[in-house]
């Protein structure tokens, strides 16, 4: 591939998840990587030495050389880092959540509306290996429960469990779920300041479907878990392991009504002696090992290069925002 038919690519901030970026963009073939900006002159210019691209001093400087960016900066500054790229018609894939409020993620999915500008959002975990297995199923849920907890780790600890860890299973959620929120129920403990650190979720959806979320960072471990019913089936992954299983209605269900009928009738003595597991046809999910930064990367490349619709959209990620705020408005009057 010629230097020339490479996507000319930035990246907007120098911290954890920017220097990320950086990485696989300069591993990646389509991908041009142009150079880095960050209000931090000098962190910017650590990282172009590292990867071998240009320090912007002002993002207006970068603007005339690249095709797309990446947005890794902190939640507050979305809105007035992404405007001037999506103006100029730049793509942006903009890191979750969208913007730190739903006016805000409103403003920035009118604005890409507005100039036809490709926006995708960071909601890295619609590329996990295990959620891309699941996609390959037509599931179509009517109860969903996630839990997600782990240690606490010292990062965002500005903004509550809602829209630090849970954000991800409600995008996952609402994608699953094909349907918007009519109810919204939750209660949230406060344990190291003023915003929740703890959180439990009820959302009953337009369509019927019934989500439980359980959100924690002051666990003793991690657990990052999801299992959705069907009338059809059952799914349950691991987001950390990456492992998941999914167990058929049609696939199961005349074996264990012949086994009750057998216990029913005498012909099966002793019932303790069935091992129910047995019974049960279960399918194991199997995901790639391609990394999940990469994946979203290149489903942004193809976007911007195509004009195809972005795999999580400005919408989605306003979506997001939205339910996440409901969560915490709720929680408001139900905080210990």
């Amino acid at each position: 591939m010629s230097s020339d038919s490479r996507t000319p690519v930035g990246v907007i901030g120098c911290g954890r998840m920017g220097r990320l970026h950086v990485r696989v963009y300069s591993q990646i073939p389509s991908a041009k990587l142009v150079g880095v900006y960050d209000a931090n002159y000098e962190s910017a210019q650590q990282v172009a030495e590292q990867f071998s691209c240009k320090a912007f001093k002002t993002i207006e400087e970068m603007l005339p050389h690249v095709k797309a960016v990446t947005i890794a900066t902190p939640t507050v500054t979305h809105e007035t880092l992404a405007a001037p790229f999506i103006k100029a018609k730049i793509a942006c894939l903009i890191e979750k959540p969208l913007a730190k409020d739903v006016a805000e993620a409103s403003r920035i999915a009118a604005l890409a509306k507005q100039y036809g500008t490709t926006v995708q959002v960071g909601h890295i975990e619609r590329f996990n290996p295990i959620i891309r297995a699941m996609d390959q199923y037509d599931i179509r849920p009517g109860f969903i429960e996630v839990i997600r907890v782990s240690p606490l780790s010292f990062r965002s600890i500005d903004v509550g469990v809602v829209l630090d860890m849970m954000i991800h299973d409600i995008d996952i959620v609402l994608k699953l779920a094909r349907s918007k929120p009519v109810q919204v129920d939750a209660v949230g403990v406060s344990v190291i300041g003023d915003v929740e650190d703890v959180c439990n979720a009820r959302v009953r959806f337009e369509n019927g479907c019934v989500a439980n979320f359980t959100g924690s960072r002051l666990a003793l471990k991690t657990e990052r878990k999801l299992r959705a019913f069907s009338k059809d089936a059952y799914i349950s992954i691991d987001y950390q392991k990456r492992t998941g299983i999914l167990a058929r209605k049609s696939e199961n269900v005349a074996l264990i009504r012949d086994t009750v009928n057998k216990i029913r009738t005498g012909e099966i003595a002793d019932p303790s002696q069935v091992n129910y597991t047995e019974l049960v046809n279960v399918e194991q999910l199997k995901p790639d090992d391609t990394e999940p930064l990469r994946a979203e990367l290149d489903s942004f490349l193809l976007a911007v290069t195509t004009g195809s619709k972005p795999e999580v959209t400005a919408d989605d990620g306003l979506a997001a925002v939205q339910l996440a705020t409901d969560i915490v408005a709720k929680i408001g009057g139900t905080t210990v």
